[in-house]
């Protein structure tokens, strides 16, 4: 359904893979991959948004290295330059903005939740709603105060990775008067969303937060 773009970032270039509804037109939605990289997981999942009637971008932030084996996925998490990562979200979000004619949401999952958080933290108003599934990353810390966006936090009871952080998100955005909502899916791990991965993936999990975050999006964007 889509296709590979090239868009300006600071200067420079990066790129990502584009898909759009039917009529060509809609809300604009960031996706952004987990450690594997821009995989053809990430794209179903943008051609999912644009099934759904939005416009969807996912950005390279790998610039074209993508695995399939957790102990290279992990270097590759160790090795992202983030505030060169943030140079590319920040294209990306700038290009879907000028695209679809309006703030745009941002989802991701695992690495890419940590991001999507990150970018809307970073976006100066041009993020309208965030979601984050399970997002989490050792160097990667928000700036709660920037955060304009509202936030749909997606989470799974069994992951020792991400929910001990919990707390400490409804903590921060809490005395701050953000506008968040966190919901755990009993009885999932780490990475429910994810089909690919039959040890993990959860369908009647994962198919609740699909609609949930369609829910958010069309409320806020």
């Amino acid at each position: 359904m889509g296709e590979m773009v090239t868009f300006p970032a600071d200067g420079g270039s990066s790129s990502g893979y584009l898909a759009k509804p039917a009529n060509g037109s809609g809300k604009g939605v960031i996706v952004i991959q987990e450690w594997w990289g821009l995989n053809d997981n990430i794209k179903g999942i943008a051609d999912r948004f644009a099934d759904a009637g939005f416009v969807a971008l996912a950005p390279d932030v790998y610039d074209g290295r993508v695995t399939t084996e957790p102990d290279e996925a992990g270097k590759l998490l160790m090795a992202l330059n983030i505030p060169a990562t943030e140079v590319k979200l920040r294209g990306s979000i700038a290009y879907l903005k000028d695209l679809t004619g309006g703030p745009v949401g941002t989802v991701g999952f695992c690495m890419g939740g940590a991001l999507s958080l990150f970018a809307a933290c970073k976006a100066d108003g041009d993020v309208g709603a965030c979601v984050d599934f399970y997002g989490g990353h050792p160097a990667v810390t928000y700036d709660w105060d920037g955060l304009t966006a509202p936030l749909l936090g997606i989470f799974a009871e069994h992951d020792d990775f991400v929910s001990p952080n919990i707390p400490g998100y409804e903590a921060a955005l809490g005395e701050r008067g953000k506008r968040f909502e966190f919901t755990t899916y009993p009885g999932t791990h780490h990475a429910f969303f994810n089909d690919e991965h039959e040890d993990t993936f959860d369908p009647a999990a994962a198919a609740d937060a699909w609609e949930r975050t369609l829910a958010f999006y069309r409320a806020n964007l």
